[in-house]
């Protein structure tokens, strides 16, 4: 087979080359992805007659748009991974990517409502076919018997990540608050164009790796993955499931609110197409594919409460934290630095300390360190609930009080080691459980379920104005404690269901068989 079990690539520092080109390729489309994101709100809720002039905004109206924005950007990696399973393959459909994001952000300039919405339009489709697929290319590059390899790889990666996020926060989000929003843009744009360039020039790196996966099962074996749509209505399991969801679609739409109620019906689709996935699996390949799915509510759960970090806490930021430093006025968007800086910080600490606990022959599964993850994050939250009680108002609730940036900071401590337990675990995680010819979908289900967690956090921010931050923040710091809770109690049947894929070193994964790579 024509993978990286057999193939034998150069490597720098004991990992092929193919991952820094993947690294380089990922920091700077996150440089673009994070540069538009640390400006977007504040370009949104900034006054219209302002030096800098914005939207003008209501924060709750913004929040909502940011929630839409960043649910639809990972959302769409579904498509994508379809599109690369079953029709581009991972290396191509990275590159289609990575054109829609150059274009997208380049719209982004303009200085005119049409390129707006036309520049999300096009990020979003962008995201959607580069995010899963560049993933699991990183998961590609390695054999399934080196687990703990891949595990570091991934680290690699998401070093770039954050790299790219933490740039660009500082440089786009200075540009952007201090010379012109759109001129931020064009800023975050650049940084894509580099992306694609070193993506171009280092396929020679990655030949052997997201390619399409050619399905050599007998056909009676392939069952319905062919169409993935029409299958969904030839199973009991897969009808029940997405009538449920448009059931539930209709009763919300009916009840007043037809956008979310259309997004609910729209996921019905999804949810149909991810029974059909797991009805084509064979018993070990149903029982991974099931706690995967069961993982997806912890991702969804995580990002939800982190992803306030875009949307709340920028607007927090911006109008009730005490942002001077002497003569000095730090720009808002500068904290969603903070958070990748502390990442390249605590990142390899992190990791040790894992390895670590494992060799002391402790509970050190993804699950656990997912669960772990999500407690820690919440923990931060309870500084922003001390920061909330700081900042006073007069009769007319204009702000005369601000609190603090040390809560924010020290909230983003929390996060970034919350985000440090589960988010690169949970990537390889997918990439063990997965089976390969489904490999891309579920990168992009994975995702997907990123992008609700967004639309969640975007749901908890516009709920601020109504309830206040105090009580937004203390909730979902008691929540994501009793919740990370629950999941260790359930860890060991979570476990089971897994079949050993985390305990593979030294053997070679048998649900790869059966298949190989289209030179494509």
């Amino acid at each position: 087979m024509a993978n990286s079990e057999t193939i034998k690539q150069k490597e720098l520092f004991g990992h092929p080359i193919g991952l820094y080109i993947l690294f380089l390729t990922e920091m700077w489309e996150r440089f673009s992805y994070y540069g538009m994101r640390a400006i977007l709100v504040l370009y949104l809720v900034a006054e219209t007659a302002a030096d800098n002039p914005g939207l003008g905004w209501a924060n709750d109206s913004a929040i909502a748009l940011y929630g839409w924005y960043t649910m639809f950007v990972y959302v769409m990696s579904i498509p994508g991974g379809i599109i690369a399973d079953k029709i581009l393959g991972q290396r191509k459909s990275v590159f289609v990517g990575g054109l829609l994001l150059v274009a997208g952000h380049s719209v982004l300039a303009i200085e005119q409502m049409w390129a707006f919405y036309t520049g999300l339009i096009l990020i979003v489709m962008g995201v959607g076919m580069l995010k899963p697929n560049i993933s699991t290319m990183v998961g590609g590059l390695y054999p399934k018997n080196e687990q703990n390899k891949r595990d570091v790889g991934f680290y690699i990666f998401y070093m770039g990540i954050n790299l790219g996020a933490a740039a660009a926060a500082l440089i786009v989000g200075y540009v952007g608050e201090n010379i012109g929003w759109h001129y931020g843009f064009g800023l975050a744009g650049i940084g894509m164009a580099l992306g694609q360039v070193i993506y171009m020039l280092g396929q020679k790196h990655l030949k052997h790796v997201g390619n399409l996966v050619v399905d050599d099962r007998a056909e009676e074996e392939k069952k319905e993955s062919k169409n993935l749509l029409t299958a969904i209505f030839k199973h009991t399991n897969s009808i029940i499931g997405f009538a449920i969801m448009v059931a539930l679609g209709l009763i919300i739409w009916f009840g007043g609110s037809w956008s979310y109620g259309l997004l609910v019906i729209g996921l019905a689709f999804a949810v149909g197409v991810g029974i059909v996935v797991y009805n084509d699996g064979n018993k070990v390949e149903k029982d991974r594919i099931l706690v995967t799915y069961l993982s997806f509510l912890i991702i969804i759960i995580f990002w939800g409460s982190f992803e306030q970090a875009g949307g709340l806490l920028n607007v927090y930021a911006k109008q009730k934290t005490n942002l001077s430093l002497g003569s000095f006025e730090v720009p808002a968007s500068w904290f969603q630095s903070v958070n990748a800086i502390f990442i390249l910080v605590f990142a390899t600490i992190v990791a040790s300390f894992w390895v670590w606990w494992k060799n002391r022959k402790k509970e050190s599964s993804s699950l656990f360190k997912m669960a772990i993850g999500v407690i820690i994050m919440g923990w931060g939250f309870f500084f922003m609930s001390i920061a909330s009680q700081e900042v006073g108002y007069d009769a007319s609730g204009a702000v005369t009080v601000k609190s603090g940036m040390q809560w924010l900071v020290l909230a983003y401590l929390f996060h970034t080691l919350g985000e440090l337990c589960a988010s690169p675990v949970a990537l390889s995680f997918i990439t063990k459980l997965a089976p390969e010819r489904w490999m891309a979908f579920m990168m992009g289900a994975y995702f997907a379920a990123t992008g609700l967690g967004n639309k969640v956090a975007g749901l908890l921010g516009e709920s601020a104005s109504e309830f206040g931050e105090f009580t937004i923040f203390t909730g979902i710091a008691v929540f994501c404690t009793i919740f990370g809770l629950l999941v260790i109690a359930i860890l060991k049947p979570l476990k089971r269901l897994t079949h050993g894929a985390e305990e593979l070193e030294g053997t070679t994964n048998e649900e790869t068989e059966g298949f190989e790579l289209a030179d494509n």
